[in-house]
């Protein structure tokens, strides 16, 4: 997969089949789109080509504070290239791109720099200065510049119209096996492994303790959950907690997890911590051996559903 940051350094073999936009988690929705787009090129014997955006144009021209992201610009790349992208062009987006008109950004970068003649694009897809692009100007430019124009319908899965902002909404509930089987892999948060207060050593349960690379990206609600963890190429059965710790009083939001049968010193060491299943709410306890007795009761339940799933296959 070939990865442009300018547009003057674009460069295609052919006149490309593309697709734009944001692309946030690279769902189910995404992929939909992406199948379509690899199959239009095979047919045509050209290349795939995704247009996308960094950073999200939220954190640009919204409320900073308020944007929540479901993947940083590299686990969106490694989707692309999972789904058999040839080509990603990603457009620097400032506050003067924002303004660009529908028509313009059509024609400019579209067909004079990545000449298509297929343009794939999602049911909701909305482009240009206001949101004012869509498939009707699509089709319009189309017959102008010689592309031809197809819109893929909402997928349904889990019982949702699957969206990024319906992942988001389920992640901040909680409810991360709905998230998973809307993106079709399992969410996850990367970082790097800080000292803590060494509490879960105390009491015989040691967590590494995560901060986070990506400051925007979207934390699930505060609970206990069955976790797989990823640390030098291998993978780890965990229980993680993300919350304040109420029982210590730490009254700060900590994300960590105690990986199952593991005795290594990973202090200033990245990993990625994968949510598959929340088993509770954090609560307070009356002290620390209540707490113990808990994490041990909970170290069973998420044994039991790794475990399972380890079954399933």
């Amino acid at each position: 997969m070939r990865i442009y940051t300018s547009i003057t350094d674009f460069q295609s073999r052919c006149r490309p089949v593309a697709t734009v936009g944001v692309f946030d988690g690279v769902h189910r929705g995404h992929w939909e789109i992406i199948q379509r787009l690899s199959a239009s090129a095979r047919k045509k014997k050209c290349e795939s080509v995704v247009v996308t955006f960094d950073p999200h144009p939220r954190l640009v021209i919204g409320n900073t504070t308020e944007v929540k992201l479901l993947q940083s610009l590299d686990e969106k790349l490694e989707r692309f290239e999972e789904a058999g992208v040839d080509v990603v062009l990603i457009i620097p987006f400032t506050a003067s791109f924002a303004n660009i008109d529908p028509a313009d950004f059509i024609k400019n970068i579209l067909v004079d720099v990545v000449g298509v003649s297929r343009i794939i694009t999602g049911h909701d897809h909305f482009f240009g200065h206001g949101r004012q692009g869509d498939f009707a100007l699509l089709e319009e430019m189309g017959k102008k510049y010689d592309f031809d124009v197809e819109q893929v319908e909402a997928v349904s899965h889990c019982g949702r119209d699957v969206s990024s902002s319906e992942i988001r909404r389920a992640l901040a509930e909680g409810n991360v096996s709905l998230a998973n089987c809307m993106l079709r892999y399992n969410y996850s948060l990367f970082g790097k492994v800080v000292r803590g207060n060494q509490i879960g050593k105390l009491i015989g349960f040691p967590t590494a303790n995560l901060q986070l690379f990506n400051k925007n990206k979207l934390i699930p609600a505060q609970g206990v959950y069955a976790s797989l963890v990823k640390w030098n190429g291998n993978i780890y059965k965990g229980m993680s907690n993300i919350g304040t710790r109420p029982t210590i009083d730490a009254n700060c939001l900590t994300i960590e997890v105690n990986i199952f049968d593991f005795d290594e010193e990973i202090y200033t060491e990245s990993l990625v911590l994968y949510f598959l299943e929340r088993i509770r709410d954090e609560k307070r306890f009356g002290g620390l051996e209540q707490l113990k007795e808990q994490l041990s009761l909970d170290q069973r339940e998420v044994r039991k559903i790794l475990d399972k799933m380890d079954n399933m296959g």
